[in-house]
């Protein structure tokens, strides 16, 4: 996300909350006013006259966010200069604006966050915000913030529970708007028996590390150049460099060392009476440190090695770039759940399909078995007719022998018999061929039957194919997830690490907590002594006041006073100045 996406997510606030009516649309006066707020925070040379240009015209209702948007990237967005302006101020304009309407705490002072927390939870909303309007925080990510702030606190966040929150809320699944979000932390349901200071101070070390960037920091003893002597150094890690104070207030810097891809970090041994050393090489020069102990060590040379290798990978956010690895896994989630109900619908596609095909083939084996109903009837039909026809012939052969051998005395008479006798055996012939196509088309249609017989074994061999395609999607689908199991796993280990780390970081912030106690202590003891000695002060100041007073003319004791305080004049001089 870039610098001008940010600026764009706090002007968005800022815009609807000059948006009273809710109707999309602001008064041209705020807008100028806005604009002129917008020039102060972010550095830019003011320009009025192209103020009043852009906003002059006949008609003198209010402006749009699109009618606006041409001017806000024209005259401002387009001068801003990433480094030139605080970031913080740029964001606490914005915030001042949106929170008199839309921030809406308990009124009975029990709000589990202060106004200044509140702030910096609107910060870190931006920061992890979705790049959409309006804006929202995905449930992920939502899970993902108070997770980091339970951590800091030492807290596991109890996640059926947020679940069980998200769900009840109408657009809980789509995201939360950050009003949502700050009432759910306000509401001290996942915060509850925590104190606000503990609260306070969880939001601001992830304010530090989400927003600010700071991937460490703590006290480590640090080598000098010149008079190599060792000093104590509250150290600030960022991306871009390694900065060192005197104290963790960081009000007096005392240097800083530019990190790049040429830098590297190795471990020393123990010399100079110093243990768990470790030192940051430059191009220029080489800084050596010791840290509290081994475990301290390890964390600090870890975080300079990522440092450098967000330097080479030309990445200046860290968490920027966990952002969008997160996105870029929310991504694959979606596209492999959409890839996973495309293969449902494709597998009860193929379901479909494969009870389509067994349709067809209980069709075509009824056809099947009335077609051998048929053949078979047709079959008996013919046999019956064969039978009947070889019965009279049968029958006409016998009635021949017996009218031959009873009228051979009639052979004269009966030659007409034996030509009707020829005749009848032309058409019994005739008849014998039309038997003979009888036959051949039974056996045309028994090969009809092989052919369909084939088509159905063929259909069956196609199912069989499918069937195994399917058991092999099947498997590569299950050996996908038994992957991503593997990888949950791995990047649960990853986050158990980290949870280690950072209640580390929590002891030591308490040990730094104490030792500023005591130096707070002993600044107030100053303090008494300063406002003692001034007192001091004030009261040899009347005193001399009272000594270098004239004597008047009438007193005979003139000259001698005259000369004993004119040398006594240079001293008290003197002591007033010194006093001073």
């Amino acid at each position: 996300m870039d610098l001008r996406a940010e600026l764009l997510k706090s002007i968005w606030y800022a815009f609807t909350a000059l948006d009273v009516e809710k109707s999309g649309k602001v008064s041209k006066s705020q807008l100028k006013v806005l604009s002129h707020n917008l020039y102060t925070v972010l550095c830019i040379p003011h320009d009025p006259v192209a103020l009043e240009e852009h906003f002059r015209d006949d008609d003198d209702g209010p402006v749009s966010s699109q009618g606006y948007m041409p001017y806000l990237n024209k005259y401002i967005l387009d001068k801003v200069e990433e480094g030139s302006f605080v970031k913080e101020n740029f964001d606490e304009l914005c915030w001042t604006l949106t929170a008199k309407k839309n921030y809406k705490p308990d009124r009975n002072g029990n709000s589990v966050v202060s106004h200044q927390d509140a702030f910096k939870l609107w910060c870190l909303f931006n920061f992890l915000s979705e790049d959409k309007y309006p804006l929202v925080m995905v449930p992920d990510e939502v899970e993902y913030l108070l997770k980091k702030i339970c951590t800091a606190m030492n807290v596991e966040l109890n996640s059926c529970e947020l679940d069980d929150y998200l769900s009840q809320e109408p657009q809980g699944q789509g995201g939360l708007t950050v009003w949502q979000f700050l009432d759910m932390v306000n509401s001290g349901r996942f915060l509850r028996g925590i104190e606000q200071e503990a609260i306070s101070m969880a939001v601001e070390e992830v304010y530090q590390e989400v927003i600010e960037d700071v991937l460490k920091q703590g006290y480590l003893w640090k080598k000098g150049q010149l008079r190599r002597n060792w000093s104590e150094r509250w150290f600030t890690l960022k991306p871009s460099a390694l900065s060192y104070y005197m104290s963790e207030e960081r009000k007096e810097k005392k240097g800083s060392i530019t990190l790049d891809k040429h830098c590297c970090v190795e471990v020393l041994p123990d010399r100079d009476g110093k243990r768990c050393m470790f030192c940051v090489k430059t191009s220029s020069r080489t800084y050596e440190m010791s840290a509290s102990d081994t475990r301290q060590r390890q964390e600090w040379t870890l975080a300079i090695q990522t440092a450098i290798r967000l330097q080479a990978e030309g990445k200046k956010s860290l968490h920027k770039d966990l952002k969008q690895k997160r996105r870029e896994q929310r991504e694959q989630r979606e596209q492999r759940k959409a890839a996973k109900e495309e293969e449902t619908q494709r597998l009860k596609q193929l379901q479909e399909e494969k009870e389509r095909k067994l349709q067809e083939l209980e069709l075509l084996k009824e056809a099947q078995r009335q077609a051998e109903i048929l053949l078979q009837e047709e079959e008996q039909r013919r046999r019956q007719q064969h039978e009947e026809m070889q019965r009279t012939l049968e029958i006409q052969l016998r009635e021949a022998e017996e009218a031959r051998a009873s009228m051979q005395a009639e052979m004269v008479l009966k030659e007409a018999e034996a030509e009707r006798q020829r005749k009848r055996i032309l058409e019994l012939e005739d008849m014998q061929e039309r038997l003979q196509e009888a036959l051949q088309q039974e056996v045309k249609a028994r090969q009809d039957e092989e052919s369909v017989r084939y088509a159905q074994a063929r259909l069956l061999a196609e199912e069989e194919e499918k069937l195994k395609q399917l058991m092999k999607l099947k498997e590569e689908q299950e050996e996908y997830i038994i992957k991503t199991q593997l990888e949950k796993q791995v990047l649960k280990q990853e986050m158990e690490n980290k949870n280690k780390c950072l209640e580390e970081a929590q002891k030591q912030l308490e040990e730094v907590r104490v030792n500023r106690q005591r130096v707070d202590q002993d600044v107030m003891a100053a303090q008494r002594k300063l406002r003692q000695a001034s007192t001091n002060v004030k009261h040899w100041n009347v005193q001399m006041n009272r000594l270098m007073h004239p004597i008047g003319p009438g007193d005979k004791r003139t000259n001698v006073s005259g000369g004993g305080f004119a040398g006594y004049q240079p001293l008290l001089s003197q002591r007033e100045s010194s006093l001073r």
